[in-house]
């Protein structure tokens, strides 16, 4: 009988051996890629470093009510409302657009995402995901003043570099060095360029919901050398998902939902009550 399991245990020991080299074998030469590092394109107010896929178009609502310390006579800002809609489309796995229209400066904006690097491991292994953001924004509002404005002078420009990475399955991180450029200010003591350093994250809550966060660090120039008090933005809100949805719902000092106008021009103070309830919605629709 003992014979007959130590003959059982060398026939069976190489085939589990030679099954367990298979499989580190097969690791080594496959890649993969990391994905949802975040649950839409947004994580708030800003980029993620997500993109729709080829042939999937996004529909996205966005929605900030006015300030919270506008009192009980605005219902404490719900009686004002500050909207952008967006149609944002993936072109390929790689590349995607996107065009919008916002109440606030009447602003037409359009942007391309392009993904640079995937985070993924195995054979090729790369620590974090890569994209890069161009967007272009114009300003409708009438000009009632006598000189003449031109149209550039109403565009205003932003390039992004989004730099995420997904640590395990409920946290992720992104930083945002960001670029801003303004044909048009209010004054001369305004500058035209700014630059800004983002950061969000987003904690996994349940397998539907998750916590997120973000922040812009604006560059100097100090406010002592501008015509309007700004702000840093801060956002805290969070996603839900429902299937073809994503909603999700926040509190922000921010009252513009596009770079231009979150980036240095937020003029809400968090100590002061100048926050904004706010939502996003997002609805995908696979045309192909």
């Amino acid at each position: 009988m003992r014979l007959l399991i130590f003959l059982v245990f060398i026939m069976v020991t190489p085939l589990i051996i030679g099954q367990d080299i298979d499989q580190l074998l097969e690791e080594a030469t496959e890649t993969d890629y990391i994905t949802a590092t975040f649950k839409s394109t947004r994580i708030i107010n800003g980029h993620s470093i997500e993109r729709m896929p080829e042939g999937q178009l996004d529909f996205r609502i966005s929605h900030r009510f006015g300030q919270l310390n506008s009192g009980a006579y605005n219902l404490w800002g719900l009686d004002q409302a500050n909207i952008h809609l967006s149609l944002e489309y993936g072109i390929t796995n790689w590349v995607m657009a996107g065009i919008g229209r916002g109440t606030y400066e009447k602003t037409f904006d359009g942007f391309l995402k392009f993904s640079i690097l995937r985070q993924s491991k195995g054979k090729r292994n790369i620590p974090v995901a890569v994209s890069y953001l161009a967007s272009a924004a114009l300003n409708s509002l009438k000009w009632d003043k006598a000189e003449d404005l031109y149209f550039w002078d109403r565009i205003s420009y932003v390039h992004q570099l989004l730099i995420g990475r997904k640590f395990n399955e409920r946290f992720s991180l992104e930083i945002n060095p960001t670029f801003v450029h303004r044909n048009l200010v209010a004054t001369e003591l305004d500058p035209n360029d700014l630059f800004s350093l983002g950061a969000g994250a987003r904690l996994k809550l349940t397998k539907r919901i998750s916590f997120n966060i973000e922040y812009y660090y604006v560059i100097p120039p100090r406010n002592d050398y501008q015509s309007t008090v700004t702000y840093n933005p801060l956002s805290v809100g969070f996603d839900i998902e429902t299937g073809g949805h994503v909603f999700q719902i926040h509190i922000t000092n921010s009252l513009a939902m596009i770079e231009k106008g979150f980036i240095g021009e937020t003029t809400g103070e968090w100590l002061d009550g100048g926050i904004h309830i706010g939502f996003n919605i997002s609805r995908v629709f696979a045309l192909y």
